[in-house]
This record gives structure tokens, C-alpha cells and sequence, in this order.
């Protein structure tokens, strides 16, 4: 896994707060909701019932498959270890919200080009920058770990 850090500023943040929760894949206004139906329910219903059940199945599966099939769809913040936080947090710039994210190389190369076309004011982190958040987050990893050694005996 690579880690990498991005900068945004304040104007943009809320946008990109909601993108980094964002899972097309729950949302019922791209993929339908479809009703469960047991062997009961399903011999009680009418030829048109049946009818219109496999039409909202079918209207899913294709909505699905569209979906799998659309890298930039695909770029699922809220699948990755992520951390968006205020710089003055951080000791940065308070007027930046920076973003870490850890995941594939493959998934870091399409949420370049997703954060570029969907955001004016996101950029990559210089290098200095990116070393103090990561290294912020890994000495937050140690102390959580070590706290739950603790409680469990470790």
C-alpha cells in the first residue's frame, strides 16, 4: 500500500468531505432497490407482479453492471484508510484541509485524475508536508495500538 497526501483549500472542503463518505454502490438513486421476495409471496403474486419484480432486478443488475464497468465511478474514498483533517490541527496551514490516504497505487493514479477534474483547489502535498501528516498518523497508529495492549493485557 502507498500513502499519499493532498491539499485542499478551505472553500472546498465540505465537497470534499462528502466525497471521501460518497459509495455509489449504497446509493439507491443509481442502483434500485429491490425487494426480497420468499417462495410464498412470489407463488402469491399475479403474472403482472412477477412481471414487474423481474423488470426492478433486471433495472438493478444493469445499474450495477454500468456501474462496475466506469473506473471513475470506482474511486471509492470511503473504501480506503483515509484521514481529512484542518492543517492548523496539524500544525499546517490553517487554511488547508489536507487529506491521507492509503491504498493501491492503481486506485492512487484514478483518484489523481478523479480530484483533479472534480476539484479546482486539490493538489498533492509537497513532500514535506507529506512526511509530517504520515508520520503524525503513524505515531497516532502506535498509541492506539499500545492503548488496546494495554487493555487487553498485551
Amino acid at each position: 500500500m502507498t500513502v499519499r497526501v493532498y491539499e485542499c483549500d478551505a472553500s472546498e472542503a465540505q465537497k470534499l468531505k462528502k466525497l471521501l463518505a460518497y459509495d455509489p454502490y449504497l446509493d439507491s438513486n443509481l442502483i434500485p432497490k429491490t425487494r426480497e421476495v420468499d417462495e410464498k409471496e412470489l407463488a402469491r403474486m399475479s403474472p403482472e407482479e412477477k412481471k414487474k419484480l423481474d423488470e426492478q432486478d433486471a433495472a438493478a443488475r444493469a445499474a450495477s453492471e454500468k456501474l462496475r464497468n466506469d473506473p471513475m465511478m470506482n474511486v471509492i474514498f470511503a473504501r480506503q484508510d483515509t484521514d481529512f483533517r484542518e492543517g492548523g490541527a496539524l500544525g499546517l496551514d490553517g487554511g488547508k484541509y489536507y487529506l491521507y490516504v492509503k491504498a493501491t497505487d492503481e486506485f492512487l493514479k484514478l483518484a489523481d485524475e478523479k480530484l483533479a477534474k472534480e476539484f479546482k483547489s486539490v493538489k498533492r502535498a509537497d513532500p514535506e508536508v507529506e512526511k509530517k501528516f504520515i508520520a503524525l498518523k503513524e505515531d497516532e497508529e502506535s498509541k492506539a495500538n499500545a492503548g488496546f495492549g494495554a487493555i487487553f493485557g498485551g
